[in-house]
């Protein structure tokens, strides 16, 4: 480990998977030690993981980062969104903690959405018309599959909450990541008492939002944990906010993020409120929007039909008229949560390889559809499309962004974002900078752009072609298929 120049802080990344830990010069934004430890996540009827198993990897990924964690004088967690913690008086976990891309919820978004004013009044109040994803809708599944957990239910916490809690014995969380819940109103940036009442969830069990820059508390005596006691502990975030922090991302530039789910999204100054539900509007973690939309299936899925092929992932092939509707498990946009994959166009002489590059594009025309609901209309549309995420250095994922996109595409050197922008946010709190200003300090989003090329409007139009006509049999299958 090389002399670090000023104090050293730690970015935590919990996600679907794994737990990632950086220990970071706040000076620099060296990454002077890292860690990594996995988790499991249920594959029965629905996805779900014991949160216990997310302060193991903690404490695991840690230990890996050896005596610099000894040393960091601020900490900060960023996390997977949308999952639902249900924590007893001891705060233990009441069950498995019901995780984002987990769609049991389906009837109960829709029948929310109904009950409380359509979408366009779910906008206006919460700034997102709540889909399966999101946390409301999984407690009012709780609620009705689950009455027993309900009732021995003491807290309600998000994944990157429960592990804060467990720093400082205090529940808090951030508007980043209470923005995802579907309780949190966006207009006056309260606990929605409306929404509350309506699912049964009493207020007094949510946590306390934690403004941007405000401590969140200090870390109290744990013999798991190679921090001091009184070290400072950060708000943290949802991970996409913390990405963004961790890009340094000004209003403006679009993201395009390929993990498990893909994303883009940007920052705004305004409000965003879609009825249609297909941009969520979130907030950031320092102050401002971060309207967003997202996928179910990116690289996981895209991974998946290389597999079922035989293929490299980078073993793809230009040409044909195959269309690839890669919704493995559901999908968020567009909204059809019960809706399998979808092969059209398919003839003799279809090569293996131009099989899979139909899944990439039918994985990438999602989430560039959404783009212009994501920019602000006066967004300048020659700016380069920040490409992140596990995916991102995948030449076929480039490539593929590119010729759908028709924009210049910047790949940032710097990785783990999320747990480079908990980073930056803990840094804040011993500077007293945005966290969105140190990570620009730290040239984190410094990397190759790779110019534009022409945009192929005809495969964009056959995907949206095949999409609709498609479309009464994946409303057919989301109506029809069993649900636990």
């Amino acid at each position: 480990m090389s002399a670090a120049e000023g104090p050293l802080v730690v970015g935590v990344d919990t996600s679907t998977q794994s737990t990632k830990a950086l220990v970071v010069d706040a000076a620099t934004g060296e990454v002077v030690a890292s860690g990594q430890a996995p988790h499991s996540v249920s594959s029965g009827a629905g996805r779900e993981s014991d949160p216990r198993q997310w302060w193991d990897a903690l404490c695991e990924a840690l230990r890996q980062c050896g005596d610099a964690a000894h040393e960091a004088a601020a900490v900060s967690i960023g996390g997977q969104q949308h999952g639902l913690v249900t924590l007893d008086g001891r705060g233990e976990p009441v069950r498995p903690a019901l995780l984002w891309n987990d769609v049991r919820s389906a009837p109960q978004a829709r029948r929310l959405v109904e009950e409380l004013g359509g979408p366009k009044a779910w906008a206006e109040r919460t700034g997102s018309v709540p889909g399966v994803s999101f946390t409301v809708t999984k407690w009012a599944w709780l609620a009705e599959h689950e009455p027993q957990s309900v009732r021995a239910t003491k807290a309600v916490r998000l994944p990157h909450d429960y592990l804060t809690e467990r720093l400082t014995g205090q529940g808090t969380t951030d508007r980043g990541d209470a923005s995802g819940t579907g309780w949190w109103a966006s207009r006056t940036e309260t606990y929605d008492a409306e929404t509350l009442a309506h699912v049964g969830l009493d207020p007094a069990l949510l946590p306390r939002v934690v403004r941007p820059g405000e401590v969140a508390g200090t870390v109290r005596d744990s013999h798991d944990l190679p921090f001091s006691k009184g070290t400072l502990v950060a708000p943290g975030t949802g991970d996409n906010a913390a990405a963004a922090l961790g890009l340094g991302l000004r209003p403006g530039t679009p993201v395009l993020s390929l993990g498990t789910s893909g994303t883009v999204y940007a920052v705004s100054r305004n409000r965003p409120a879609d009825p249609t539900g297909t941009v969520a509007g979130f907030a950031d973690a320092h102050g401002d929007w971060l309207p967003l939309a997202c996928t179910l299936n990116c690289t996981l899925a895209v991974d998946r039909v290389a597999a079922l092929l035989g293929l490299d992932r980078e073993a793809v092939e230009p040409g044909g008229s195959v269309t690839l509707l890669p919704y493995l498990d559901g999908e968020r946009t567009p909204n059809l949560p019960n809706a399998s994959g979808l092969l059209h166009g398919l003839r003799h002489d279809t090569t293996p390889g131009q099989l899979l590059q139909a899944a990439y594009d039918g994985a990438v025309h999602a989430l560039l559809g959404a783009l212009d609901l994501v920019l602000d209309e006066d967004a300048d549309r020659s700016t380069p499309l920040m490409l992140i995420g596990g995916g991102a250095r995948g030449t076929a994922w480039q490539q593929t962004v590119r010729r759908l996109s028709g924009r210049p595409v910047q790949v940032p050197e710097a990785r783990e974002l999320v747990a480079l922008g908990a980073a930056a946010q803990a840094a804040g709190l011993l500077t007293g900078e945005d966290p969105a200003a140190v990570a620009r300090r730290w040239h984190t989003a410094a990397g190759p752009v790779l110019e534009a090329v022409e945009r192929d409007q005809e495969t964009l139009e056959r995907i949206t072609g095949v999409l609709s006509d498609a479309a009464p049999l994946l409303e057919r299958r989301t109506d029809t298929t069993p649900r636990a």
